[in-house]
């Protein structure tokens, strides 16, 4: 059964593999449910209880009446959608059949074998963009590059991408074959491993070392940390406290926090992240007409050493990518650098139906922001209206389409493991049409400015200040 949990829906997906994600501080209790007496203003309840009899009449008559045969569940299931819809873009209805990869979307782990596969824009081919360190795939040899020309037998010419990851995934202890084509080799490569769970990073680093480990210096050997958060998960505010104090036990004195694209994912690992970097304050705030107002504050206990931090956000950095650089925006505690973020500022509850076996994910609350200002960017806000996180000033900075497609493109760089992703990651028509602008070097604009920043932070400190600052 599908648990009761509160999170922030995510946006949109830019980088990264699809989807999102222990236990809200605020999922202990569903909503309590509306009844007919909570009908809005201008209906009795008389009125109310007359519309669903004629909602069941309209069904029965299509049923019944409609030129051809209707499937019963897809029509009530149409209806259904149909409702939730008009509510706002982000509450939604999944049905059974969709449940599982709805989980498998919060949870960010499923049985399978742990690589990151796309289409090749020419050839439609099915290739390989990076296994995923110590997944099965990663032990058997997996190349970026490799063609999967091939699962369990079946041909995957003109199999979509959703197709084959429905045939590598599956229970974990069973085993799954496929065969690949690798450049500069005549035969496919039969490759053979047992799935498993896998657990997708959504902590990552400046880059791979050979070993497959993450390196979190913002250049080898720099007193500065760089950490890039891709979706806020169960594990994201415990796993992000390891890395830090490692960081500052090897001697960083400084942190960047990449929250950029970054589309949201689970409350409570907001409020646990804030809670690493600050030692009292309120993190957020949230209320909703069935839901009393909740804040949550920060805990001295297992509070990061006070270095210097900066967030780069964009414009799609949402929901709880906004809390974490609002609160520690408002508490002064980083600088926010990049552009105006998202502006999505409400809570959705994730609702089991029949046992678990459908989901209702509703909007239910919306939050604020420590200084009280509000973050959601409704349907008719202007662009001088108060929505969204942004930048300190002296720290904005737009990127154009182009720029932001350097950064995606400098962002995979960084993220192949050397030696087994190498040059493979490219396809070989993936240069077609390459442009002298898109030759040169690509200069984050973001980053260099936070790393200026804590620079400057860091040459400002006293020997006595930098002295008495603590280990983590």
């Amino acid at each position: 059964m599908l648990p009761h949990r509160v999170f922030l829906l995510p946006v949109v997906a830019v980088v990264g593999l699809a989807g999102t994600s222990g236990v809200a501080h605020a999922d202990e209790n569903p909503p309590p449910a509306e009844t007919a007496a909570d009908a809005p203003a201008g209906l009795t309840e008389d009125e109310f209880v007359e519309l669903f009899r004629e909602f069941v009449d309209t069904v029965d008559q299509i049923d019944r009446n409609f030129v051809r045969d209707i499937d019963r569940r897809e029509l009530i299931e149409a209806a259904i959608r149909g409702m939730v819809d008009e509510l706002d873009p982000y509450s939604s209805y999944v049905p059974p059949r969709a449940v599982d990869d709805f989980t498998e979307s919060i949870e960010r782990k499923f049985g399978g074998v742990g690589m990151q596969v796309q289409v090749e824009p020419r050839s439609r081919r099915l290739i390989v963009f990076s296994p995923l360190p110590g997944t099965p795939a990663y032990r058997a040899g997996v190349q970026a590059g490799d063609v999967i020309v091939s699962v369990e037998g079946e041909s995957t010419d003109g199999m979509t991408l959703r197709e084959l990851t429905s045939r590598l995934k599956g229970d974990p202890g069973e085993a799954v074959a496929f065969s690949v084509v690798r450049r500069g080799q005549a035969e496919p490569l039969e490759i053979e491993v047992v799935r498993e769970v896998i657990r997708v990073p959504t902590i990552l680093g400046a880059r791979y070392r050979p070993d497959g480990k993450v390196d979190f210096a913002i250049e080898p050997g720099s007193d500065i940390g760089y950490v890039r958060l891709t979706n806020f998960t169960r594990r994201t505010g415990r796993d992000l406290r390891v890395v830090v104090q490692n960081l500052v036990r090897s001697g960083t004195r400084g942190l960047v926090l990449d929250l950029r694209g970054n589309p949201g994912g689970l409350l409570d690992q907001a409020v646990a992240v804030c809670d690493l970097f600050l030692e009292e304050g309120v993190i957020v705030s949230t209320a909703g007409r069935n839901v009393d107002e909740t804040v949550w504050r920060a805990k001295a206990p297992g509070t990061l050493p006070d270095i210097p931090l900066a967030v780069l956000v964009n414009r799609f950095s949402a929901s709880a990518s906004e809390i974490v650089s609002a609160c520690l925006q408002d508490a002064g505690r980083a600088v926010v650098v990049g552009e105006r973020t998202f502006g999505k500022g409400s809570v959705q509850t994730v609702i089991p139906l029949k046992d678990g076996k459908s989901v209702l994910k509703l909007t239910t609350a919306a939050y604020r922001r420590p200084s009280g200002a509000n973050i959601h960017r409704f349907p008719d806000a202007a662009d001088d209206d108060e929505w969204g996180v942004t930048p300190n000033e002296g720290f904005e900075d737009f990127y154009s389409n182009t720029d932001l497609a350097s950064l995606l493109r400098q962002r995979r760089d960084r993220e192949l493991i050397p030696g087994l992703n190498a040059e493979e990651a490219a396809s070989d028509d993936e240069g077609a049409g390459e442009t002298e602008e898109d030759a040169v070097p690509f200069v984050d604009r973001h980053l260099e400015t936070a790393i200026d920043y804590i620079r400057g932070e860091l040459a400002a400190e006293s020997p006595d200040q930098a002295a008495e600052r603590p280990a983590a």
